[in-house]
């Protein structure tokens, strides 16, 4: 997307206020978001993308918490009162929502990743297909705390750049 694109241009222009909704419908995650709106004007969409990549780094477990909050459990419905369930029901299309085996062994994953991590799974489930999707769950249970904060981390990001560019296509 060139400087030239109406949505990025909307999307410099626009009340600081309006930007930060738009950026919090991507992560919900406060401090994440006025990073991002400090680095307007973007020239164009893979400098917005950068700053969107560096911002997340710098996120908070509060933050991190928050941002969880509003994506349901992979392989489950979205809650249109507590998560994003338009993003979400559309990133999810890949988890083949008839295939109860499957269901079950996303649900048996869910609850041990909670178990292990004390946080719902997140994965970009954009692009995957549900046994893709298992594969990454159970892969991660054996990562460190540390070390699946920060896929986590990336795996949000990864998710609030699809939204946005979605959001200015």
């Amino acid at each position: 997307m060139s400087a030239t694109s109406p949505a990025l241009v909307a999307f410099n222009d626009a009340e600081v206020q309006e930007a930060r909704e738009q950026l919090l419908t991507c992560l919900d995650a406060p401090g994440w978001a006025d990073q991002v709106l400090a680095g307007r004007p973007y020239a164009d969409l893979n400098q917005l993308e950068n700053a969107m990549i560096a911002a997340s780094r710098t996120m908070t477990d509060a933050e991190l918490e928050q941002a969880l909050a509003r994506h349901p459990r992979i392989g489950e419905r979205a809650d249109a009162a507590r998560h994003d369930a338009a993003h979400s029901t559309r990133e999810q299309a890949g988890v083949d929502a008839d295939d109860a085996d499957l269901a079950r062994r996303l649900a048996e994953g869910n609850r041990a990743y909670e178990e292990r991590f004390g946080r719902v799974f997140i994965v970009r489930a954009a692009g995957r297909s549900g046994p893709e999707i298992l594969e990454h769950l159970h892969a991660r249970l054996d990562n460190t705390d540390e070390a699946e904060r920060a896929v986590t981390v990336d795996e949000l990001t990864q998710i609030a750049v699809l939204r946005m560019r979605e959001a200015l296509s």
